[in-house]
């Protein structure tokens, strides 16, 4: 009797791995670029473990693999206000549904006077923003009147406020990415930093800001492509720690070449200003949301089945 049971089990434990890769090839692809076989295979041996199953294609093709962290897929806008001293600020960011409406002028209108109100009011969270007065009501009430104005779900997801005795400097690009920087030295200095963390998007001020777990995570896949180089312990152990310091510089607004100088790293040029930024902050729409594929085709035919 034992027999029959174990063939069920393994049966069940192949149709299970069947479903995983049928369900979830193609997304690990997206995340990932890698070919369709390479995702087959990771997916298979990480038994259906994304990240895992991430994490192998790493090790195997290197950094070709990593474009999750950049793929933005909701919709909205990243609202910011400076007060005119430089010395109060805000960023918030609020989604809604398509890009159509984040085009909307009473959507902008009402990020733009979030962001406002974030900075002169001092929020403690979402909940107390909600409740400050807004146009004939409060925010929240305001937030409603407009999702029925213009049919669609609108949220307020977060926001960021700095009061500083340095001065702030900020850029937004596009409206999908914004950044605010308190630092002190020349005031075109500040916008050029805001510029370029727009654009390189570090994780951290330094080395000591990045999350243990990020740290944790590379030292793993150096560790994995470090032992298939079949060189000595003590040359691993060097290859392991030069990728992660690597990484840190990578990931780190100060040790990042300067955008508009790239022969000169962010830490030299505020050095040679006799200048220093003491935080930033940066928003990119919809960073860690993911939105929802409308397969239209599929929905006519459901329709279409459902009325026969």
């Amino acid at each position: 009797m034992p027999r029959p049971v174990r063939g069920a089990q393994l049966l069940n434990r192949r149709i299970e791995l069947a479903q995983i890769t049928a369900t979830m090839v193609k997304e690990l692809r997206e995340k990932t670029d890698a070919p369709m076989m390479e995702c087959k295979k990771a997916l298979t041996e990480a038994e259906g473990d994304m990240a895992r199953a991430e994490e192998l294609l790493r090790v195997k093709l290197g950094n070709k693999a990593s474009k999750a962290a950049s793929r933005i897929t909701a919709e909205g806008l990243v609202g910011l206000y400076i007060s005119a001293d430089a010395k109060q600020g805000a960023l918030v960011e609020v989604n809604c549904e398509t890009d159509f409406v984040a085009k909307n002028d009473d959507f902008i209108g009402f990020v733009n006077q979030l962001a406002e109100l974030v900075a002169k009011n001092d929020p403690a969270d979402l909940a107390a923003l909600n409740a400050l007065p807004l146009g004939e009501g409060k925010v929240e009430s305001t937030r409603a009147a407009l999702v029925g104005k213009i049919g669609e779900n609108i949220s307020v997801r977060r926001f960021q406020r700095y009061a500083t005795d340095q001065q702030l400097a900020s850029y937004v690009h596009g409206g999908k990415i914004g950044v605010m920087v308190e630092f002190s030295g020349p005031a075109e200095l500040g916008k050029d930093l805001a510029m370029h963390i727009a654009a390189t998007k570090p994780r951290a001020l330094d080395a000591g800001g990045v999350a243990q777990a990020d740290i944790d995570a590379e030292r793993s896949v150096a560790e994995q492509k470090a032992a298939e180089s079949g060189k000595p312990a003590e040359i691993v152990v060097k290859m392991v720690e030069g990728s992660v310091q690597k990484f840190l510089k990578e990931v780190t607004l100060l040790n990042q070449p300067f955008v508009k100088n790239d022969k000169q790293t962010v830490a030299q040029v505020l050095k040679e200003k006799n200048a220093a930024v003491s935080r930033y902050a940066l928003y990119v729409v919809g960073e860690g949301i993911e939105k929802k594929v409308e397969d239209f085709a599929a929905e006519v035919a459901a329709a279409a089945a459902g009325n026969a």
